[in-house]
């Protein structure tokens, strides 16, 4: 198990959270997913390395900017 820290722009409530976290579970090899909204910090546990495309790309699909 390995923990991924990510920083989201744009969050503001707890459902930027959901939406967030929602999209980025559907991520194979994604186990966890903990968002923290006043800091933008997104914590992802998976079961191996998981592309930063595909964190972006779910981050996206939520309608939220990943920062890199």
């Amino acid at each position: 198990m390995m923990t991924t820290d990510y920083t989201v722009q744009g969050m503001t409530c707890g459902h930027c959270a959901h939406a967030v976290s929602t999209e980025i579970k559907k991520i194979d090899g994604v186990s966890d997913v903990r968002v923290t909204v006043e800091s933008g910090s997104v914590e992802v546990d998976s079961v191996a390395t998981i592309d930063v495309a595909a964190i972006a790309a779910a981050v996206d699909e939520a309608g939220y900017t990943l920062v890199r």
